[in-house]
């Protein structure tokens, strides 16, 4: 696998780490078959146990252990917006018995919000596939007049500095796309970051917020009592646990702000055996078709998608400056 180089662009390291990938041939994918893994393999969720994400690495461990014959066990290393579980799979020996089911956030996200961060995705991990892409609600209090992206738009221009928005932390989606609508409608709109998103919520719902970027699986006990108004989802296609919602791109709001989407993945150490990440990409592809599967991510507001390294690669390579300018745009900057 190709390692990241300064000598080396960004572009011509996804491309040869792509070449390098399609490569593969069945002699050795065979041999990999045979000799991984010879004992229980880990993933690592840089979160602590009972999020999202964590749920997510449970089903793949399980499904993981089942189809490869040895156990599969998470272990939560949370703490520093996921860096530190991040980093210990990015200094783990690349055997393939070290991986990460991490969020876009730690993966994409991080490099752009710290100034010194210890481990750098290009250089130091191989991406192996996005298990899920995980779209976001806009939602605002009932108070606010605005049903739709195009109404709630004009209702922060005519507003100007009297509209506060949430987040579940600095540098979180949350806030990144909210900076983003207050600053493209001059709508000067005062950010709270609140320590998770369930005090966000209670906030919003109390009216001391008037809108915020929720997941679904937080949002929607709240839309269906009435108590939020929805206004839309973000990304390219809709929920299917919100099947009615439109995206806010079907409403007009085709800035990519509003289309890209975190997302869920698994990773491992960057010289990890190139027939390992091929099996272990195959199997995240026929686990996320399976009717389980994509019921179980479906619930928790995710979208399956289980791709190929290449395919991840590319993705993230198309929204690497997205990532960036909104960090840029928002000011975020973390120690």
């Amino acid at each position: 696998m190709t390692a990241y180089s300064p000598r080396l662009s960004r572009r011509q390291w996804f491309q040869q780490t792509a070449c390098g990938l399609a490569a593969l041939n069945l002699p050795q994918a065979v041999f990999a078959q045979d000799a991984w893994p010879s004992r229980p393999v880990k993933i690592v969720v840089p979160y602590n146990a009972g999020g999202a994400t964590d749920i997510v690495a449970r089903l793949v461990a399980e499904r993981l252990s089942a189809a490869v014959g040895q156990p599969v066990l998470v272990e939560n290393r949370g703490g520093a917006s996921g860096i530190m579980g991040t980093d210990a799979v990015a200094k783990a020996p690349p055997d393939g018995y070290a991986l990460t089911v991490s969020l876009s956030s730690s993966l994409l996200l991080n490099q752009f919000l710290y100034k010194n961060l210890p481990y750098d995705t290009s250089r130091d991990l191989i991406l192996i596939s996005q298990i899920a892409m995980a779209p976001v609600t806009l939602t605002v209090h009932p108070s606010v007049p605005a049903r739709n992206g195009p109404e709630l738009l004009d209702y922060v221009r005519r507003n100007p500095g009297k509209l506060a928005y949430g987040s579940w932390g600095v540098g979180s989606y949350a806030h990144l796309g909210g900076a983003y609508l207050s600053e493209t409608q001059n709508g000067d709109m005062t950010h709270i970051a609140y320590k998770g998103e369930s005090p966000m919520l209670q906030d919003l719902i109390g009216g001391r917020i008037q809108m915020a970027f929720a997941s679904a699986l937080g949002a929607k006990p709240y839309i269906d009592n009435g108590r939020l108004a929805l206004i839309g989802v973000t990304g390219k296609q809709r929920m299917q646990v919100l099947p009615d919602a439109p995206t806010l791109a079907e409403q007009g709001l085709e800035d990519d702000a509003y289309r890209v989407v975190g997302w869920v993945a698994l990773a491992a150490p960057i010289q990890t055996p190139q027939p390992v990440v091929a099996r272990l990409a195959g199997l995240m592809q026929a686990m996320t078709r399976t009717q389980d599967m994509q019921e179980r991510l479906s619930a928790m507001g995710f979208i399956a998608l289980g791709n190929t390294p290449e395919a991840f690669a590319s993705n993230y390579r198309g929204e690497y400056a997205v990532w960036q300018e909104l960090v840029r745009k928002s000011g975020a900057q973390l120690d």
